[in-house]
């Protein structure tokens, strides 16, 4: 009917309208076919809503906003065809064309808020009147776009003020090909680098490089637009090395732009960014001297490998998946006993498989088809199992279960929508939301699409009494407890007993069968589902209904389940994702380096969701070993990986990172092989196992409460700076009674620091320590380690605030008899900032120690000096 329409309207006979709508051909634009004589009959989806659109009809700010005006409400974006068409309905007279209300106020005949939208007898004009006299049809079978074809494909200026037009032909899945430019709409995502008018006309504003995106029906084509920042363009273009394919796609970028790159870092720069990034671990002052001497070309390669292999990566990793999966302790209330431990078994499960390098997706298919009760285990059967594991401190035996329900249980993640919306963040790293309430502005999702993507999480939920309320209830029975108690007191009672040995009832994942009627005979009516941009299917035939969840990741979004990761491992490693934001890869944000991240995200699918493969890859790349000094060319560009952008290191790496270049020589070289108090292994989002809550949250860690990456922050603040300068928690790190600079007392014979400078005691100190020495001594009876070490570690915490210390205090010396100081200068340089002092810098650190108060006062200051420098809190 359509292709009969479009014949009828051109004045041609049927066979000869259909070659012009054939794939070979392009109907002309709209603006050259409609005038006064035009017999064409526009069609809704096609013509008049991306009209409306265009003139600003269904924006925000006009009809399509919730109230919308004027008492005409208008779908935001024009994607509800039925509630468009309807309202049009009431505001169109077919009789009488030229009376119709709304046509009146397009043209503010009748006094319009808007004003004049639509001038008489422009194309615009004989659209609507001639889609109103042609009856008004609607789009009773929406048609489907199958892609737009913008030409050019990408614009290279060569100086501000130049311009290019763009041309768009809508390609849609009947094969009809239309030029649809004067219908689309335009948006520059840097004006500073491009402007585009209505027309699509892209006026160079500056150098650099951005995108204009083109919007038509539901499509969305970002085209880059680029301006050289230099003249070293083409032929002109200096010869680069480019050992790996990441360099080769990098520098086929930078070559467009006139960006030369940095030359490589030093060795000991390498050394202390791949240990930082992969291993959120300083390299020891050993370590730093070893690599520079080592004259091995593939040193480099071999260090990578060896942080692979490290502990440390297992947690920092774990860590970095925990944040995207959302492990927080505020949001697991009554998925077990004590949520710190639900929050620690999450971590420990994620780390184990981070350890044996366990496929990315296999990862993902443990959390998304997670089951608390095993197939051949009664309520029971699984009861006894978590009552034994829970007792495990160390969460190995729930590291070793299949699969991680708690993914499921968080408080923020219980509502349909919400998990929509979650999931699509953590797996797809997109933003979903908008489509809530109307057509995502920026992508290709729709109402719909979020509507029917919902009931796939309707039928999984935590239940607080398992698989089997009778079993349930037999299991409470079995235990003497209070019968009347509920909720929170309950489960302190059972908390009480678990801890005593017994066997006690546990909440369980549990996905519910579908309903059934008596109309049915008993079987469940069908309910559609549809996965995002999907074809529909009937939900109910399958008993886990996240089965197609994951088939889904697995087939249709592959390439974004995979891209989503990448892009987030990218932004790991240098300054920001190849797409930025990294969890927002929309339509209308396209990556800095399209060919780039289609490389990395093939290569890490073919290599069977290998992470190993991808950090290899990224970090054996020449880009990634790149000097952070900028040249002219690129002291401007951020994100086209022209050099290496200094950026402020993770919270829970700062923290390690303080705590490791003042500790004492052995504790210092154990934090690549020792997890033992490292912030890096908490495993939930808050205070946990010594970590400073504080300082952690004023250095950015993520709090996992929200679906966005941005909770985790690399921001410098005032904040950060204080608790550099002059925090009671660093000053007592620098001073330990097992810090360096107190084994330096030792060796120099010397009264340290941290005894000179400790406060006055109180006058109930010796109260105070017998009160905890009597404490500690009731918690040694109750056999509970974990709570041992914690008064051990406040009564030692107490002693050394004071100057006090169990340990013997070294014979005290008036003189430090031929101590050369330039070895321990060059020790804070390398414990600190990973390399040698320059010569000046030497010089002018050994004499301030000579003239200090003493020796070990002049060494504090400078390690407090190293501490508070940029190039300490970033990575370079």
């Amino acid at each position: 009917m359509q292709m009969r329409l479009l014949a009828l309207a051109l004045g041609l006979s049927l066979p000869l309208a259909l070659e012009t709508a054939s794939r070979a051909d392009t109907i002309p634009s709209i603006d050259q076919r409609f005038n006064e004589n035009c017999t064409e009959v526009p069609d809704f989806q096609r013509h008049l809503l991306p009209m409306m659109s265009k003139i600003g009809c269904n924006g925000r700010s006009c009809h399509g906003s919730f109230q919308g005006r004027g008492g005409f409400q208008l779908s935001l974006f024009g994607y509800d065809f039925n509630m468009d068409h309807k309202g049009l309905s009431e505001r169109i007279d077919t009789e009488d064309p030229l009376e119709s209300y709304a046509l009146h106020k397009a043209t503010n005949v009748e006094e319009h808020e808007g004003g004049e939208r639509i001038v008489k007898d422009s194309w615009q004009y004989h659209v609507f009147l001639k889609w109103i006299a042609s009856g008004a049809q609607g789009a009773e079978k929406p048609h489907k776009l199958t892609r737009l074809e913008v030409t050019p494909s990408e614009i290279v200026f060569q100086k501000s003020g130049q311009s290019q037009s763009v041309n768009v032909v809508a390609v849609w899945e009947d094969g009809t090909r239309e030029d649809v430019t004067p219908l689309c709409r335009f948006q520059s995502n840097d004006t500073s680098i491009a402007e585009v008018d209505e027309n699509g006309k892209i006026t160079a504003a500056s150098v650099g490089d951005s995108h204009v995106v083109v919007f038509y029906d539901n499509g969305i084509y970002a085209v880059p637009v680029i301006q050289p920042v230099s003249d070293r363009v083409g032929d002109k273009y200096p010869q680069v090395a480019a050992p790996t394919r990441v360099d080769e796609l990098v520098v086929e970028k930078l070559r467009k732009l006139g960006v030369v790159q940095s030359d490589v870092c030093t060795d000991e720069e390498f050394l202390r960014r791949v240990s930082l990034d992969i291993a959120g671990t300083l390299p020891t002052p050993e370590q730093v001297l070893e690599f520079a001497k080592d004259t091995n070309p593939h040193k480099r390669n071999a260090k990578i490998d060896e942080l692979l292999e490290t502990p440390a990566y297992t947690a920092w990793w774990a860590t970095r998946l925990n944040d995207m999966t959302g492990n927080t302790v505020n949001q697991l209330n009554n998925v077990s006993y004590d949520n710190n431990k639900v929050t620690q078994e999450w971590f420990e499960w994620v780390r184990l498989r981070v350890e044996r390098n366990v496929p990315y997706d296999k990862i993902v298919e443990g959390i998304v088809l997670a089951s608390s009760q095993r197939e051949d285990e009664t309520y029971e059967d699984y009861s006894a199992r978590m009552s034994e594991t829970f007792r495990d401190d160390s969460c190995q035996s729930f590291a070793e279960q299949d699969s991680l329900p708690y993914f499921w249980a968080r408080r923020n993640f219980q509502k349909d929508e919400d998990r929509a919306i979650g999931f699509a963040y953590t797996f797809l790293g997109i933003r979903i939301q908008c489509a809530q309430c109307h057509k995502h502005p920026f992508d290709q999702w729709t109402q719909e699409d979020f509507t029917q993507f919902q009931p796939v999480f309707a039928r999984t939920r935590y239940s607080a009494n398992g698989t089997d309320r009778k079993e349930y209830q037999k299991l409470l029975a079995s235990i003497d407890v209070d019968e009347t108690l509920r909720g929170n007191q309950l489960r302190r009672e059972l908390a009480k007993e678990l801890k005593k040995g017994k066997v006690v009832p546990f909440p369980a994942l549990i996905d519910t069968p579908p309903r059934t009627s008596g109309r049915n005979k008993g079987k469940a009516p069908q309910q559609t589902a549809r996965m995002l941009g999907g074809d529909p299917f009937n939900l109910n035939e399958y008993d886990n209904p996240r089965e197609p969840l994951m088939q889904w990741l697995r087939t249709d979004v592959q390439d974004l389940f995979a891209r989503a990761f990448v892009n987030r491992v990218w932004a790991n490693y240098f300054h920001r994702g190849i797409v930025e934001p990294t969890d927002d890869l929309s339509m209308a944000n396209p990556p800095s380096n399209a060919a780039l991240l289609d490389h990395l995200t093939q290569g890490f699918i073919a290599s069977s969701f290998d992470m190993k493969w991808l950090h290899r890859e990224i970090c054996n790349s020449r880009t990634y070993q790149l000097s952070w000094q900028p040249n002219e060319t690129n002291i401007h560009d951020d994100r086209n990986f022209g050099r290496a952008v200094p950026r402020r290191i993770h919270a829970e790496v700062a923290l390690d990172a303080i705590a490791q270049a003042t500790s004492e020589s052995e504790k210092n070289s154990s934090y690549l092989t020792s997890l033992d108090g490292r912030a890096i292994a908490i495993p939930g989002s808050g205070q946990g196992r010594g970590g400073n809550n504080y300082a952690l949250t004023i250095f950015g860690k993520s709090a996992r409460e929200n679906n966005c990456d941005c909770e985790r922050s690399s921001e410098p603040t005032l904040l950060q700076t204080l608790y550099l300068n002059n925090d009671n928690e660093l000053l007592s790190s620098i001073e330990s009674r097992r810090g360096w600079l107190d084994e330096l007392a030792r060796e120099w014979k010397v009264s340290s620091p941290a005894k000179s400078n400790k406060e006055a005691r109180p006058a109930n100190y010796d109260e105070v320590i017998a009160r905890y020495e009597k404490y500690l001594a009731k918690v040694k009876k109750q056999d509970d380690p974990k709570k041992i070490q914690e008064v051990k570690s406040r009564l030692r915490a107490y002693r050394e605030k004071y100057g006090d210390s169990e340990e013997a205090q070294p014979a005290e010396s008036t003189k430090v008899a031929a101590v050369d100081y330039k070895d321990a200068v060059q020790t804070a340089y390398l414990r600190t900032l990973s390399r040698q002092p320059s010569e000046s810098e030497l010089a002018t650190a050994v004499e301030a120690i000579r003239t200090a108060e003493s020796p070990l006062v002049g060494m504090r200051d400078l390690l407090w000096a190293l501490l508070n420098t940029k190039e300490f809190i970033v990575n370079h």
